[in-house]
C-alpha cells in the first residue's frame, strides 16, 4: 500500500464531490484545528457547489468534521496497520513517511488531523475527542502487536508502543516549528536504538559490569 497522503487520503480516491470534500476539511483540520473547518473553506478546496453540502452532509458542518476525521482515521491506520504487519522497523519507517510527507506538501503548516482533534477544548474538538482516542487506539494495538512479533512482553511492547506514537507525535510538533524535518529522523533513530537496546537486553539480559 502507498502511504496515506497527508490528509489521509490515498491519492486515487479523490473523485468523488464527496470525498473532496472530506479531504478538503481533513486539510483544514491538521492546519488550523476543528474550529477552523467552516464550510466556506470546504467549498473553497474541493471546489464544490454550496448544495453538495446538504446533499452529502444533511447534518452540516458537524456531520462534515466527524466524518473527515473517520475519513482521515481509517486511511492512516490502514497504513499503520500493513506496516506493523511486517516488523517495528518498517513501522518506524512508515510513521516518519506519513508525517514527513504531511510536513513538506504543506510547507510545515500543518500536522496529524488526529492530533488536532484529540488536543482542542472547543465545542467542536469535544465531540471529536472520542474518535481520536479510538483512532489512536487502533495506532496503540497494531503497534504493540508488532513489538510483541519482534519478542517483547505485552507490557513492554505497550510501553514501547505508547512511546512511538507519543514522541512521533511531538516530533511534528517540533518540525513544524522549526521548519525542518529533522526532529522526526532524529526522533525516528532513538526510537530504533531504543528498540534494539531492549531487544538485546531481553535476550541477553543486563551485561554485569566490572569491579
Amino acid at each position: 500500500m502507498t502511504p496515506a497522503d497527508p490528509t489521509g487520503a490515498p491519492r486515487r480516491a479523490r473523485s468523488s464531490t464527496r470525498t473532496k470534500m472530506l479531504v478538503s476539511a481533513a486539510e483544514v483540520l491538521r492546519e488550523r484545528g476543528a474550529a477552523g473547518v467552516t464550510i466556506d473553506e470546504v467549498l473553497a478546496r474541493s471546489g464544490a457547489p454550496r448544495g453538495s453540502v446538504y446533499h452529502h452532509f444533511p447534518e452540516g458542518r458537524s456531520q462534515i468534521l466527524r466524518e473527515a476525521l473517520e475519513y482521515a482515521g481509517d486511511e492512516i491506520t490502514a497504513s499503520v496497520n500493513e506496516a506493523a504487519g511486517e516488523s517495528a522497523a518498517v513501522l518506524l519507517r512508515r510513521f516518519v513517511q506519513l508525517w514527513e510527507l504531511a510536513l513538506t506538501e504543506s510547507n510545515y503548516t500543518a500536522g496529524c488531523p488526529i492530533l488536532a482533534a484529540a488536543v482542542g477544548s472547543g465545542e467542536d474538538e469535544q465531540q471529536l475527542t472520542s474518535i481520536a482516542g479510538d483512532i489512536f487506539g487502533r495506532w496503540r494495538e497494531a503497534s504493540t502487536q508488532a513489538y510483541i512479533h519482534e519478542g517483547f512482553e505485552p507490557t513492554e511492547a505497550t510501553a514501547l508502543a505508547d512511546t512511538t506514537i507519543a514522541a512521533m507525535e511531538g516530533a511534528v510538533v517540533l518540525c513544524r516549528s522549526a521548519h525542518s524535518l529533522q526532529p522526526l529522523y532524529d526522533v525516528a533513530a532513538q526510537l530504533e536504538f531504543l528498540i534494539r537496546a531492549k531487544e538485546f537486553v531481553t535476550k541477553f539480559g543486563v551485561p554485569a559490569l566490572n569491579d
